[in-house]
């Protein structure tokens, strides 16, 4: 008889010797808890703009529906967290784009670590997911007790913090499966509620997407409403203050990916740099980056709003 616990041990020291920090296993099933939840959120209008996230309902919910066959979720966490941070007089940046694109990089480990459980278990169907597609990601993570959704919804990790991306595996292969993490670590804090310029928390954990001012610089391709105008606090490419007010991450240590450190002048620019900044420059800092998504003239189009 197979043993089960002997190949998701063997998966797990796989991931981290590919630089995962976490790596948690879920019996793929439909998410009860999130139907409902996810429903409301988009009738809400949560969504604002990100129409996307009405396609593939049923998919979003049931792994089992994205993988024939499938029986489990393999939950992975990759530290993002940097060294260095931007010099205080400039227009600021989420941690997470300081470097070359994650979507690349963490798939293409993904894709070592299938091969691996192919040659070391045997044949296996699966896909691997990086932010994107229809996988609900963090309920994923949770229930494969990686950790649990703080009050700005993200998820984190004790003695970790939340300065880290998901992403999935998700087989067509039966392995042992891990507790869910079911202890909500935040207590009576509200700090990232309380910092959140445009309030776009709400309680039981949920945000409303059309308030989060990572929607309005880079999902939102329509002129920003001047309503949230002097609400940014610099930001100009995305949005770090519910993480950097959590008190999680003073745990968060330093990442060891060399993709992720920063073009040498993106720490070091002040506003008026970014201010003046040229298309040529734009590709030059930004080269693999994810801030390629908003283009050059999002980023303008940001910059003249703030500043």
């Amino acid at each position: 008889m197979k043993n089960l616990k002997t190949y998701s041990n063997l998966i797990k020291q796989e991931a981290k010797r590919l630089g995962f920090e976490s790596c948690g296993i879920a019996k793929a099933e439909f998410l009860n808890n999130e139907a409902t939840n996810l429903e409301q959120w988009l009738k809400n209008g949560y969504q604002g703009k990100m129409t996307y996230m009405e396609n593939y309902f049923d998919k979003r919910l049931d792994p089992r529906l994205l993988v024939d066959n499938a029986k489990s979720v393999i939950s992975l966490s990759y530290n993002y967290f940097p060294e260095e941070i931007q010099i205080k007089n400039s227009y600021k940046i989420a941690k997470y784009a300081y470097g070359e694109d994650y979507h690349h990089i963490i798939k293409s480990k993904l894709k070592e670590l299938t091969f691996f459980i192919q040659n070391t278990i045997g044949e296996i169907n699966g896909r691997a997911f990086v932010d994107s597609a229809p996988v609900m990601e963090r309920a994923w993570a949770q229930k494969s007790g990686l950790g649990w959704r703080g009050k700005h919804s993200l998820l984190i990790q004790k003695n970790k913090g939340s300065f880290f991306f998901l992403a999935e595996l998700i087989l067509d292969l039966e392995l042992e499966y891990d507790h869910p993490f079911v202890t909500n670590h935040c207590g009576n804090c509200s700090r990232c509620i309380d910092a959140c310029p445009t309030e776009a928390f709400l309680p039981n954990n949920t945000v409303d997407g059309s308030k989060c001012i990572s929607y309005f610089t880079i999902e939102l391709k329509d002129e920003i409403p001047s309503s949230v105008k002097g609400k940014f606090e610099d930001w100009m490419f995305g949005c770090d203050i519910c993480q950097d007010v959590c008190p999680w991450n003073r745990f968060s240590k330093p990442h060891t990916e060399e993709k992720f450190i920063p073009h040498p002048d993106l720490l070091s620019m002040n506003k008026n740099d970014w201010e003046e900044i040229t298309e040529d420059v734009f590709k030059q800092v930004f080269k693999k980056s994810a801030v390629k998504r908003t283009k050059y003239l999002g980023l303008k189009r940001n910059i003249s709003f703030i500043k």
